[in-house]
């Protein structure tokens, strides 16, 4: 008997322990209080300098740095000041900085800070910080801070580098220009919608257009655009998104761009957690999952509530595991929309067979193997073995063949199959989780695959894939972690 169950909303997780809050100080006509003047303080000193920042410098004596940058700061003025400092100094400051030699001073200065009311930070004595600064990748007013807390400042200068050579310099422009047209945009007549289509056009426009330089005919252009969608643009919307097989790094740069402007998402049990973490915080989260022969949304509740939720002016992101085309009911859902008059897009995902074949390093199509690939579903709508399966095709020596939610009708097809002529000895290969870091696989001949899994069951989702492709010597890799999944592992647990 079919167990129903109704869409429910996936609480946000809470948020992992920080080491360190990241905040950014707004410095501009304030002042900053250092005390000393090495050349490590020179560098605060521009920094602070550079945030806006007025800047009094204490100390008995500068270095040829320190006297360099006062004399040609990059914003804000450094004034230099040649006299230790006194508690008096501290007062009224936005923050207090200290180029200290020892604990005791460094103590002295951060006791006299706090008494004050002032954030302190002392250089290189994180005991005495209430902050610390990052490293800075600078395309202002875009701006990055990256914090290891202290623990390895090599690696986050590392990361800096790598963020340097993605970001074009071009970027500060643009985020210059979102400064400048944010008010013109909110004097203009546009709708809410309106306004919010208009910085995804400014958005893709700018990725793309890095190099050049924003202009007035840009911002016009824009706002035509958005106009020229009409009420289109205020109406709702659904989109079907291919999640991949569960790797978040799979995911294409629409999908993305997709989650990350939609108002509500609409996901499969399939769909690892890591791919929800691409989306707006602010999108709800409507966990509407089947899953096989347990629990499940009645498809008909979900075409309701995905158009009703378009109805109301909502972004709907349909978010399923792999890809929305195979397997995955896009066409009732796009019946569904057209039959409302609801706009609605398909964003293509990697398929499971896709993800597995990858992970394992098997080429699907080896030319010296297999002639065709095809992907067939393991049950039908009744739940039972299909009953038109092309059973001369799955037994064809040179194909290569994906069963899709195979595991209640494994044994059946299996033992249909080779009456129908397929070699007992051809290699298969079921793998659960494919890409995920808890993959797991089973190779060996189709015949005996039905056995091995009955005598240890894989955790859903399973995909079982037949063929020569998947030949003795390849499937082999199975047995152990491939390095492509060591390498998921790897990116996974460094984003989490």
């Amino acid at each position: 008997m079919a167990v129903f169950r109704k869409p429910s909303e996936a609480k946000p997780e809470r948020m992992a322990t920080l080491a360190r809050l990241p905040v950014f100080l707004s410095l501009g006509g304030k002042r900053a209080v250092l005390a000393g003047g090495s050349n490590a303080a020179a560098w605060k000193a521009e920094l602070l300098s550079a945030a806006g920042a007025q800047v009094d410098v204490y100390a008995d004596t500068f270095s040829g740095e320190m006297r360099a940058v006062a004399l040609d700061p990059p914003d804000g003025i450094i004034t230099l000041i040649e006299r230790a400092w006194t508690p008096d100094d501290l007062k009224g400051a936005a923050v207090a900085i200290g180029a200290c030699e020892d604990d005791a001073d460094a103590r002295m200065f951060c006791d006299a800070a706090r008494a004050a009311g002032v954030p302190v930070n002392v250089i290189d004595k994180p005991a005495f910080c209430d902050f610390s600064f990052g490293a800075i990748v600078n395309r202002s007013p875009l701006v990055i801070g990256i914090s290891t807390d202290g623990a390895a400042p090599v690696f986050a200068q590392a990361i800096r580098a790598k963020l340097e050579a993605l970001l074009p310099a071009g970027f500060a422009h643009w985020a210059a220009a979102a400064a400048r047209w944010r008010e013109q945009l909110k004097a203009s007549d546009l709708s809410f919608a309106a306004r919010r289509r208009f910085w995804q056009v400014f958005t893709a426009y700018a990725m793309t257009h890095a190099g050049s330089q924003p202009a007035p005919s840009d911002f016009e252009r824009f706002v035509a655009e958005v106009k020229g969608v009409g009420a289109a643009v205020d109406a709702g919307s659904v989109t079907l998104v291919g999640a991949g097989p569960g790797d978040p790094e799979m995911l294409t740069l629409r999908a993305v761009r997709a989650l990350q402007s939609a108002d509500v998402i609409l996901f499969d049990d399939l769909v690892s957690r890591g791919v929800l973490d691409f989306a707006r915080r602010e999108a709800r989260k409507l966990l509407v999952g089947k899953t096989g022969f347990g629990p499940s949304c009645r498809q008909e509740d979900i075409n309701a509530l995905m158009v009703s939720l378009a109805k109301q002016g909502k972004r709907v992101v349909r978010l399923k595991g792999g890809d929305p085309l195979i397997f995955g009911r896009a066409g009732e859902e796009l019946d569904a929309c057209a039959a409302a008059g609801i706009a609605a897009e398909v964003v293509p995902g990697i398929t499971a067979a896709q993800g597995a074949a990858a992970s394992l390093g098997l080429s699907l199509t080896d030319r010296k193997n297999s002639r065709r690939l095809q992907y067939i579903t393991g049950h039908a709508k009744s739940g039972q073995l299909p009953d038109d399966i092309d059973w001369g095709a799955l037994a064809d020596p040179v194909t290569t063949t994906a069963i899709y939610m195979p595991v209640r009708t494994l044994d059946a097809l299996v033992a249909r199959a080779l009456a129908e002529g397929l070699d007992p000895r051809t290699p298969a290969a079921a793998i659960a989780r494919a890409t995920r870091p808890d993959q797991s696989v089973v190779a060996c001949a189709i015949a005996d695959l039905p056995a091995r899994l009955a005598q240890a069951p894989m955790p859903g989702p399973v995909l079982v894939m037949i063929g020569r492709a998947l030949a003795p010597t390849r499937a082999a890799r199975a047995h152990a972690p491939p390095a492509a999944v060591a390498a998921s592992q790897a990116r996974v647990s460094m984003g989490r």
